[in-house]
């Protein structure tokens, strides 16, 4: 009597399966990566702007003002000559008065879009992004956020 011999390995079809469902699964996972990559940029500029107000609010308990007094220069980065966080350029968006000053976050490269800023007052604003909304009261750290 003749033994079968037993085929070791897989078939093209079975191959072809499991590279369909590899494609199927990259499809979906990669979009949802990107997101959550990009998300963790977007706290370079939040965690930027948070730290310059505070630098902001020293200089003025110091001085009583926010602009430049004396030979005390006021933290807050020129426009022109920015502040680099992670892939946000963090500067003043005009030069500080006494009472006022807008600090704004911009992004580059792979947060391009991007634009965050904060006041004197704390006022927090989404004035752009690329998920196409904005906010005049808060940070927009998700595409389907809200404030």
């Amino acid at each position: 009597m003749k033994k079968k011999k037993q085929s070791a390995g897989f078939t093209l079809v079975e191959l072809m399966i499991v590279v369909a469902i590899i494609g199927i699964l990259a499809a979906v996972a990669l979009p949802s990566y990107r997101e959550y990559v990009l998300q963790s940029r977007l706290v370079d500029a939040t965690t930027a702007l948070s730290t310059m107000r505070a630098r902001m609010e020293q200089h003025f308990q110091d001085n009583r003002t926010y602009a430049t007094s004396g030979s005390f220069t006021t933290p807050c980065p020129a426009s022109g000559s920015p502040i680099t966080a992670g892939t946000f350029n963090i500067e003043c968006a005009a030069a500080p008065t006494a009472t006022l000053y807008t600090i704004t976050a911009t992004g580059t490269g792979a947060t391009a879009g991007f634009t965050f800023t904060i006041d004197q007052q704390g006022i927090q604003a989404t004035t752009s992004s690329s998920w196409g909304h904005t906010s005049t009261t808060c940070w927009l750290m998700k595409k389907n956020d809200s404030c």
